[in-house]
């Protein structure tokens, strides 16, 4: 059955996209992408006549037709966006055109900066006795947040907390974190382009956000992550692995 392929291209290095979104993008007939976003050398997976969009040029109107024409005429047809899609990603309201036109198609999952992110710092999101939630969010923009998802509101919890879409935002954020309940000196880290080729990491506080990303001169393409997870070095040890807890899987040895 033709279906259009929506395929998370991963945290920014080529080759951690998923096994079936390389085979996607090698069988495709027309390829539209996120290009101010997806890391242009994963175009190379596509065969040599395989038609290419940047939908960084483009309304989503003129994705959508793109999108339906090939189907219409058989082709096979993949919408590759940044890291998961199901973050950001915008996807929903091309899906919603598609049902009303009754065209068939899926989503492939992809690594998601966040993920990226950690694996620049070698970090842990939830540490026992450190912190068992991530909060992923942004900063308003163009594009508004809810009220009842304030900045302030979800700093208040604690938790650790991954902000996206925000990096020219980055006194407002320190603002409001601490009025939300961070305190100055919380351990934040700011990590630009996660696992692409000129990725950099830079671990900080929730008071030095700004300066850092300034002496840096990053000023687009970065993630912020805020907690007492970055840097941490006092945990309890997970249960999971203790010799004295037992499982499903086995008896507790003392």
């Amino acid at each position: 059955m033709n279906k259009i392929h929506f395929v998370g291209a991963g945290s920014g290095a080529a080759d951690l996209i998923t096994i079936r979104g390389k085979q996607y993008l090698e069988e495709a007939d027309i390829i539209i992408y996120a290009g101010s976003l997806v890391n242009p050398q994963l175009l190379d997976y596509a065969k040599k006549d395989c038609k290419i969009y940047n939908s960084a040029k483009m309304t989503l109107e003129e994705v959508l037709e793109v999108m339906t024409e090939g189907y219409k005429n058989g082709l096979k047809i993949v919408r590759l966006h940044t890291g998961d899609p199901c973050l950001y990603g915008a996807i929903r309201e091309q899906m919603d055109v598609l049902d009303e036109e009754g065209i068939e198609y899926d989503y492939t999952p992809g690594v998601s900066s966040f993920c990226g992110a950690a694996s620049a710092l070698n970090l842990e999101y939830t540490l026992p006795n450190v912190s068992q939630s991530v909060i992923i969010t942004r900063m308003a923009g163009r594009t508004p947040v809810p009220e009842k998802e304030s900045i302030e509101s979800f700093a208040a919890h604690q938790a650790t907390m991954v902000v996206f879409l925000s990096t020219g935002l980055l006194e407002e954020l320190s603002k409001r974190l601490i009025e939300g309940g961070y305190s100055a000196d919380t351990p934040a880290a700011i990590v630009y382009k996660a696992t692409w080729e000129d990725e950099k990491a830079f671990v900080c506080t929730v008071g030095t956000l700004a300066q850092t990303a300034k002496e840096n001169n990053i000023t687009k393409t970065a993630l912020m992550i805020i907690g007492d997870v970055v840097g941490c070095q006092n945990y309890d040890r997970s249960k999971l692995y203790d010799p004295g807890f037992t499982t499903e899987f086995r008896e507790a040895t003392k």
